[in-house]
C-alpha cells in the first residue's frame, strides 16, 4: 500500500494546496472521545492527523498537553491500545495519514522493531518523535523503509544551517520546524523573524515544512501558511477538550476556521 502521507503531499503539491495536521492526545479526554474526534477532523477537512501518545516526562510538551497526558495516562493509554484504535478506524474507511507522535523512551521499552511493524500493520503513516535526532534515527532507517512509515524530524530557530541540512536530507515526508524556543502551548503572536526564518529553511529543504508550536488562531495560520506549506495545531484543540462534548464541538468550530483561513491565505 501506498504511504498516505506521501500521497497526501504530492496530491497538495499538485493542487498548490496548503496542508493542515491536527494533534491530539490520544485518549484525553477519553477513547469515545479520540475515536469521534478522528472521524470528525477527517470530516471537517483536516490533511494529517498526529495522533499523541501519553507519556509522564515530556521534553517539549507545554502545560495543556502535559495535562492532556496526565488524564490518558490515567484513563489507561497503552500503545497497543493506540494501534487498536488506528486498526478499527481504517477498517472504518479512515482514509486520511496519521501520524505517531511519541518520546523515545515509550517506543524502546516498546521494542523498535516491533513497534514499527505494528505501526504499518495498524494502518499509521508516519512517525514523530522529538527527543529523535537524525544521527541516532539512522539506525532505524532500513526498518523504515522496509514497512513504509515516514519518520518526520523536526528543526528548531536554534538550528544551524548545517543543522538543517542535516535533517533536511533524512526527514521524510515533510520537516517539522518548531515556531519558537520553548514548549507547546496556545500564543498570542508568533516570533517577529518566524517568515525570515521559514523562507530559509525552504531554500535548504525540497520537502513540505510544516510549522507548529504556539499556532492558535486564524490570524497565525493564514499569516503562516503564506509562507510555509501548512500548519500543526495541537494546544489549541486539546485546550477546548477539557468541557466535554461542547469542548469537542469548539474544537472543531476552531479547526474548520484555520483551515478556511490558512487555504484562504
Amino acid at each position: 500500500m501506498n504511504n498516505r502521507l506521501i500521497q497526501k503531499i504530492k496530491e497538495a503539491k499538485k493542487r498548490r494546496s496548503k496542508l493542515f495536521c491536527a494533534y491530539l492526545t490520544f485518549g484525553y479526554p477519553s477513547f469515545s472521545s479520540t475515536e469521534r474526534l478522528i472521524q470528525q477532523l477527517e470530516r471537517a477537512g483536516t490533511d494529517i492527523l498526529e495522533l499523541g501518545f501519553p507519556f509522564s516526562d515530556p521534553l517539549a510538551d507545554g502545560p495543556t498537553i502535559q495535562h492532556s497526558s496526565s488524564e490518558a495516562i490515567k484513563n489507561g493509554a497503552t500503545i497497543q491500545s493506540a494501534f487498536r484504535l488506528i486498526k478499527s478506524l481504517r477498517k472504518k474507511g479512515l482514509k486520511f495519514p496519521v501520524l505517531f507522535f511519541s518520546y523515545l523512551n515509550p517506543i524502546m521499552h516498546y521494542g523498535i522493531s516491533r513497534f514499527i511493524r505494528q505501526l504499518h500493520q495498524s494502518g499509521f503513516d508516519g512517525l514523530v518523535v522529538p527527543d529523535l535526532p537524525p544521527e541516532e534515527g539512522r539506525m532505524w532507517e532500513s526498518w523504515f523503509r522496509k514497512f513504509n512509515i515516514s519518520m518526520v524530524y523536526l528543526a528548531a530557530p536554534t538550528s544551524s544551517k548545517e543543522r538543517l541540512n542535516e535533517i533536511a536530507k533524512h526527514t521524510n515526508g515533510f520537516l517539522y520546524y518548531v515556531s519558537l524556543k520553548g514548549v507547546t502551548g496556545v500564543r498570542n503572536s508568533v516570533p517577529d523573524d518566524l517568515i525570515k526564518r521559514i523562507k530559509s529553511i525552504k531554500k535548504i529543504c525540497d520537502k513540505p515544512v510544516l510549522v507548529g508550536f504556539g499556532v492558535s488562531d486564524e490570524k497565525q495560520a493564514r499569516m503562516i501558511s503564506r509562507s510555509a506549506d501548512g500548519i500543526i495545531v495541537g494546544s489549541a484543540i486539546v485546550s477546548c477538550l477539557k468541557n466535554g462534548r461542547r469542548g469537542e464541538r469548539a474544537a472543531l468550530s476552531l479547526v474548520s476556521r484555520l483551515i478556511r483561513s490558512m487555504k484562504q491565505g
